[in-house]
């Protein structure tokens, strides 16, 4: 008798607490990547997208204990997507500037960037915005270095050609259309790497920014829960391990993929929270 008792206690418990817990499961985190900005994500064989932001998030989304969808889209209609509720945060490298900072809120920064030009083999390197006078060059629409080339193409008078994709404005290089392309460090050095007619060519240092990844302005939840699972990333050695994959050499003792930075947010950045928090990794 006893034992039924106790058999029933436990079946009227488990049908309490049944519902309670699946109130907790929290549906998958929505994201977005432009799909053809290799190495950070392309088309993968067989169907899917691989590379560094899809390995990254993945694990992110791991460590918070979420299921995560990574759409495959254009650049330009990710932040319009996150700020119509489509997404809850782009997984996509998004380079931090105050225009930007002043309408989301963004984690630390977890990669630096540069804008570097790409330019076909035999062609003369370019040694300042001067050598662009007359020409073209071509940049993946609604990025910064659409933004800065045109800014610059005012003032040094040559034309910018805006893409879908970073490897449709390489393409033009290649096919003559343009005489260069402006874009991230990372994607101009792989492509040069995969193609022997493409050359990596000037970087503008004075560029350097972080990579970090933005939510909506009204949810600091999230932002601390991306960015305390990226800094436990950092903190014991995957990004460098997805760095070095995907990039094929370690990161440099100052690069954001193994540097900690204080607060949530970027330093002197709108949206910046500087209070200190203790970093928790499971």
């Amino acid at each position: 008798m006893m034992t039924r008792r106790l058999a029933a206690i436990a079946v009227a418990a488990l049908v309490c607490v049944g519902p309670a817990v699946a109130q907790e499961k929290q549906p998958p985190l929505r994201t977005g990547v432009d799909g053809t900005f290799a190495p950070h994500a392309m088309p993968k064989l067989g169907g899917g997208t691989e590379g560094f932001q899809i390995d990254v998030f993945t694990e992110v989304a791991k460590r918070m204990k979420r299921d995560i969808t990574i759409d495959s889209v254009s650049f330009s209609t990710l932040i319009p997507g996150m700020q119509a509720g489509r997404y809850d945060f782009i997984a996509a490298p998004t380079t931090v500037t105050k225009e930007r900072a002043e309408n989301m809120l963004f984690t630390a920064g977890y990669l630096w960037t540069a804008f570097q030009f790409g330019i076909k083999k035999g062609t003369p390197p370019i040694k300042g915005w001067e050598d662009l006078k007359g020409k073209t060059v071509a940049v993946n629409k609604g990025t910064p270095y659409e933004t800065l080339s045109k800014q610059m193409g005012e003032k040094y008078g040559f034309t910018v050609q805006a893409y879908d994709t970073q490897p449709d404005a390489t393409q033009a290089v290649l096919s003559g259309r343009a005489y260069a392309t402006l874009g991230g460090n990372t994607t101009i050095v792989y492509a040069a790497n995969k193609t022997p007619q493409f050359v990596a060519d000037l970087e503008l240092k004075d560029t350097r920014a972080h990579w970090a990844a933005p939510v909506p302005k009204n949810n600091p939840k999230l932002r601390a829960e991306l960015q305390d699972a990226l800094d436990c990333m950092k903190k014991d050695g995957t990004m460098a391990k997805l760095y070095e994959k995907w990039f094929n050499k370690k990161p440099e003792p100052d690069d954001l993929a193994v540097v900690i930075t204080p607060g949530y947010g970027v330093p002197d950045m709108p949206g910046y929270d500087p209070t200190p928090h203790e970093l928790k990794c499971g």
